[in-house]
C-alpha cells in the first residue's frame, strides 16, 4: 500500500540540520518500499539539497536571470505545460523534442505536488523539474548508463548531494550493464563529471523562453562538447 500524503512529513522555511536529517530518513524509509512515490521523492530531494539550494537561491540574486526566476517563479510542472502545442513547434527545437522525448517512451514530465514557500524550496523544485530538459541538452539517454552519465554530469555541474549518493549506491553498476566492465564504467562517468564541470552552471537557465530554439544550438552554448566513444 503506498504510503499517504496526508501524513507526509513537512521542512519548515528553514531546517535546522536535525531536521533536515530526521525528515530525510522518514522520506528515505518510504522510498526504500516505494522507490518511485513523488511526494517523498520530492521531500528526500528538499531534506538533502536544501542548503546547497538555499546557496544557489543567493547566488540567483546576483544576476539578472537569477533575479528574474526567483521574482517570476515560472513552473514546468507536467499541468503547466501544453505538450500538444509544444510538439506543433519546428522539429528539431527545443519545444518539439521535448514533447517527442515524453510521447516516446509514454511518459509524463514530473508533477510538482506542493508550492515552493520560499526561494530555496523554489530552486530545489526548479531542479526536480529540469532533470528532462539535461537528458535532452546533454544528450545522455534514459537507460542506467545514460542515467548515471547525467548523475555524474550532475555532480560536475551542479555539486548535488543526491547525484553523489546515487553514484555512490550504483558504484557496483557496471556488473549489471552488458559491455561495460568497472574501467570503462569510471571512465564514461570520469568524461560525464568533467563535461559537466567545463559547462554553462544549468540551475538558472530559462528552458521555457527557448521553446522554439534548436536544440543543437542551445547544445553547443551550454554544454561542453561530448567525448567520442569507440
Amino acid at each position: 500500500m503506498s504510503a499517504s500524503t496526508s501524513s507526509l512529513p513537512t521542512l519548515p522555511e528553514n531546517p535546522s540540520l536535525f531536521t533536515r536529517l530526521r525528515v530525510g530518513l522518514q522520506a528515505l524509509k518510504v522510498l526504500q518500499v516505494e522507490p518511485t512515490n513523488p511526494a517523498y521523492g520530492a521531500l528526500f530531494y528538499d531534506s538533502v539539497e536544501i542548503g546547497l539550494c538555499a546557496a544557489l537561491a543567493r547566488d540567483f540574486s546576483r544576476h539578472e536571470e537569477g533575479r528574474r526566476l526567483l521574482a517570476e517563479r515560472p513552473s514546468l510542472r507536467a499541468s503547466a505545460l501544453d505538450m500538444d502545442a509544444l510538439e506543433t513547434l519546428p522539429s528539431g527545437s527545443l519545444g518539439h523534442t521535448f514533447a517527442r522525448y515524453f510521447r516516446d517512451q509514454g511518459l509524463s514530465p514530473i508533477e510538482t505536488l506542493s508550492p515552493p514557500k520560499n526561494d530555496a524550496q523554489y530552486v530545489a523544485t526548479r531542479l526536480r523539474e529540469t532533470h528532462d530538459f539535461h537528458h535532452l541538452v546533454t544528450g545522455y539517454e534514459t537507460d542506467v548508463m545514460g542515467e548515471m552519465e547525467l548523475q555524474a554530469f550532475t555532480l560536475g555541474n551542479l555539486h548535488l548531494r543526491t547525484s553523489f549518493l546515487i553514484l555512490l549506491q550504483t558504484a557496483k553498476l557496471p556488473q549489471r550493464v552488458p559491455g561495460f566492465d568497472a574501467a570503462q564504467y569510471a571512465q564514461r562517468l570520469w568524461a560525464a563529471f568533467r563535461r559537466g564541470s567545463q559547462s554553462r552552471q544549468l540551475a538558472s537557465f530559462r528552458w521555457e523562453d527557448n521553446w522554439a530554439t534548436p536544440l543543437a544550438m542551445l547544445r553547443e552554448q551550454l554544454v561542453a562538447p561530448a567525448p567520442q566513444w569507440n
